[in-house]
């Protein structure tokens, strides 16, 4: 496993982290099978670990805070992140910080969170999603003043919302916020133009999140793909985004090298821009875990083939089921 300094974090981690959404709160998930993903993932590498409260109303966070437990003996990383208070995803442009990021929810919901975590400090405490327009509010930077002085949040990052990587450049200039977690993947490119240069400037850690496009990257689905009732995709794939995403997918097939599947030309891609310090796949069986940790191996792509996937860009903006 390679690793890479996490802006001015100065911590070293992990190129392919451990994106836990999955492991709490979605259907099929085999928590026998989860134990072992996790354990293996320590065991290639990885010490970086996404969750969240909003994973299963904290049970992400007590898995995360078991493995940390168990694991003891090693530096493992643990980001989270705080709901908001109204409970939707993403914000919207009309929401006022007060609906969302008052301080006391701030503080509540970290407490929560340290409780079940089982830690005393949290690494790197999150907002899980955002809008720009509140940068300039004194209350949520109170409020972090406040839980970094009292030694329970050592740095905090900002989830942007899904196809608004813009919707936070103004707030990193704060000086409030040290990490950015943001979708990237060989669809969702813009990134690179505005938030990239910033977080470089500024030396904000970067979290590329979605490296699969929530499954379509992996090369696995297909226009008839049906997800269980309940599972969050099965909202987000309507057949107006399943359709599109697959013929989008199936695009990038001839393009494939030789022994070279889809999800590791994917990561692969995420992995050539310096600007990413960590990947953060979803991963809840032992060989997805085996599979993508193997692509952190210092290897990149060849510059033509590259060069071809940047012609796959897809700008798309927010919708009502984009989420």
């Amino acid at each position: 496993m390679q690793h890479r300094k996490f802006g001015r974090t100065g911590w070293s981690i992990s190129e392919i982290g451990y994106g836990m959404w999955g492991l709490a709160g979605w259907k099929g998930t085999d928590q026998t099978e989860v134990l072992k993903a996790l354990d293996m993932s320590v065991e290639l590498g990885c010490n970086f670990y996404d969750t969240a409260w909003g994973y299963g109303a904290g049970a992400s966070e007590q898995i995360l805070g078991r493995l940390m437990k168990q694991h003891a003996d090693k530096r493992l990383y643990c980001a989270t992140k705080i709901p908001p208070k109204n409970f939707k995803w993403p914000s919207k442009a009309h929401y006022t910080l007060e609906e969302c990021f008052p301080a006391a929810h701030i503080i509540e919901y970290t407490e929560k969170s340290l409780t079940n975590l089982n830690v005393d400090c949290i690494d790197l405490q999150q907002f899980h999603v955002w809008e720009d327009s509140w940068a300039h509010h004194d209350e949520w930077k109170k409020a972090i003043e406040k839980l970094k002085s009292e030694g329970k949040v050592k740095h905090f990052g900002i989830s942007v919302n899904r196809w608004e990587p813009d919707n936070v450049l103004t707030t990193l200039r704060t000086g409030f916020i040290d990490t950015v977690q943001v979708i990237y993947n060989i669809f969702d490119q813009n990134p690179e133009d505005n938030l990239f240069p910033v977080c470089r400037e500024l030396n904000i850690g970067v979290i590329a999140r979605v490296p699969f496009d929530e499954g379509t990257l992996t090369g696995t689905l297909t226009k008839s793909t049906v997800f269980p009732a309940g599972d969050w995709r099965a909202t987000y794939f309507v057949p107006e985004n399943l359709n599109a995403s697959v013929d989008h997918a199936e695009a990038l097939r001839p393009l494939l090298p030789a022994g070279m599947s889809m999800a590791e030309m994917a990561l692969r891609f995420i992995l050539c821009n310096d600007e990413v310090h960590t990947i953060i796949p979803g991963m809840r069986s032992v060989k997805n875990v085996i599979a993508n940790t193997r692509v952190s191996d210092g290897q990149r792509l060849e510059s033509t083939l590259l060069k071809k996937l940047k012609q796959h860009r897809w700008d798309r903006t927010p919708t009502e089921w984009s989420q």
